[in-house]
């Protein structure tokens, strides 16, 4: 797994341990189970650490948020509304026209095999766009 280091300060994994650490509850555990989904579906994803304190995960450009909130852990998708997700696992910020999200409440599970799925086609969804731009032409 690749390992992106903050502008100063420890590296954002460890930063999202930490992160995982201070949670000591039912959000904690959730967050650590979707980071080794994460990093089993995509084993050289970059993990960041963003907007004061966000767990990011990227691959060519960003697959998901982690955020924590008292009810729920949000995997928020930066291109969620162009993956297929035959499962089902969206089920938040479902009206806008790019992002999607899946909330995570107390005692549930979703489904390993479905989210490493949607984790793999949100790679390969950035990794094409990114190979679809075309290449900047150098200055002389």
């Amino acid at each position: 797994m690749a390992k992106t280091e903050t502008n100063t300060g420890p590296a954002a994994s460890e930063l999202i341990t930490g992160k995982i650490a201070q949670l000591a509850d039912w959000r904690g555990d959730t967050l650590a189970r979707m980071r080794k989904l994460i990093q089993q579906a995509v084993p050289d994803v970059v993990e960041e650490w963003k907007w004061m304190g966000t767990p990011v995960w990227s691959h060519d450009g960003i697959i998901c948020t982690g955020e924590s909130y008292k009810s729920v852990v949000k995997l928020t998708f930066a291109k969620g509304a162009s993956l297929k997700d035959p499962a089902g696992l969206f089920n938040s910020s479902l009206d806008g026209n790019v992002r999607r999200a899946i909330d995570i409440k107390e005692g549930e599970t979703v489904d390993a095999t479905a989210f490493k799925a949607l984790v793999r086609e949100a790679a390969s969804f950035n990794t094409a766009a990114k190979k679809s731009k075309p290449a900047k032409k150098a200055k002389a």
